[in-house]
């Protein structure tokens, strides 16, 4: 964080951690909150379970489980009005339940940080040799991982360079995999609307808006499941003492970004089930874009979905590393961690 390190004006009130003041707008935060909860990635490897258990009921699943995700954003907005701390659960805990609690929770947030980034690197080296066509070496764990580590440490030295350097990366990846998943979707409504559907393909109904169908188990399951393809939007808030108003903007951030999520895992559910349906989505729950990507575009624009997994996935990997850093710059200004961190 050579750049990104450098002294700004401190918000009233925080621990001058040297981060610079006012380099993020609305937009970046929104940018860095969407792009961090990987929507590409997360449909590709959750929506196929879901489905698995909730069948057409899935786009109602996403609803649902949008709700608990809504209630946390606006705690996270009101708790960053009083604290617009760049360690965020590590500050917030501290400060509420004392040091102790603090330092529990924000080892908790560096340890998952550092699990998730493991997982992307893997999903990102095995997308990055499937776009160029080495699909065997896309099947073997050494090329996958050393590519991951490739990317690992390319995204982290973008973080070193600046927030500003990193933000833009961040939302040229999150064009492509919008743009992506945009094409998906009309393609596969413009098929179904002209008969050229998969067999096996579902209607849509007002009934898939109810999720509560099966035995509480199966819903209860699906709805952890959808839970997870929300998590990541609070990476715009770990990056609140680099925006601007920093009382407020961070926070609009992550609720305007969970109120985007739940309209794209909404849409691409529908669309999937009226052109797929339930049954095609659970046998191929590994990877639902990949093998729908062939039959939506063909073989030569099938690649889109590849490139639309990467990119999110790469994304995600670097607004991984962004909070996962201030969370360890914040446990060290405020002492928790050698103070010879925060330099």
């Amino acid at each position: 964080m050579a750049t990104a390190l450098q002294t700004g004006a401190p918000h009233a009130g925080t621990l001058d951690k040297g981060l610079r003041a006012d380099a993020l707008g609305l937009l970046s935060s929104i940018v860095i909150a969407v792009s961090s909860t990987a929507p590409a990635y997360s449909i590709a490897a959750t929506l196929g379970l879901i489905v698995a258990i909730s069948g057409t009921h899935t786009p109602g699943m996403f609803v649902v489980a949008f709700v608990p995700m809504l209630f946390i954003a606006v705690a996270f907005r009101e708790l960053n009005k009083i604290d617009p701390d760049c360690g965020t659960t590590f500050a917030w805990v501290r400060r509420a339940f004392g040091p102790g609690a603090g330092w529990m929770g924000g080892w908790g947030i560096i340890a998952a940080d550092i699990i998730v980034m493991a997982s992307l690197a893997q999903v990102v080296g095995r997308y990055a040799l499937l776009l160029f066509g080495a699909d065997g070496l896309a099947a073997k764990t050494p090329p996958v991982v050393c590519v991951g580590v490739v990317f690992i440490a390319a995204l982290t030295y973008v973080c070193y360079r600046g927030i500003e350097i990193s933000a833009r990366l961040q939302f040229v990846l999150l064009v492509i995999e919008i743009l992506g998943l945009a094409a998906l979707c009309v393609v596969a409504f413009v098929k179904v609307g002209t008969g050229h559907a998969m067999t096996g393909h579902a209607h849509p109904s007002a009934a898939w808006l109810n999720p509560f169908t099966g035995s509480f188990t199966d819903v209860s399951d699906a709805f952890l499941l959808a839970v997870f393809v929300y998590w990541g939007w609070d990476a715009a808030v770990s990056v609140n003492e680099e925006t601007k108003d920093a009382e407020r903007t961070p926070g609009r951030s992550a609720v305007v970004s969970t109120l985007m999520l739940v309209a794209v895992f909404f849409v691409v559910a529908v669309a999937t089930l009226a052109y797929a349906g339930p049954d095609f989505l659970a046998k191929n729950s590994g990877d639902v874009l990949g093998a729908l990507a062939d039959s939506v575009f063909g073989s030569t624009l099938g690649k889109l979905m590849i490139l639309c997994v990467l990119s999110s996935t790469a994304a995600s990997t670097q607004t991984t590393i962004m909070p996962t850093a201030r969370a360890v710059l914040s446990m060290a200004a405020h002492g928790a961690l050698p103070a010879r961190l925060v330099r």
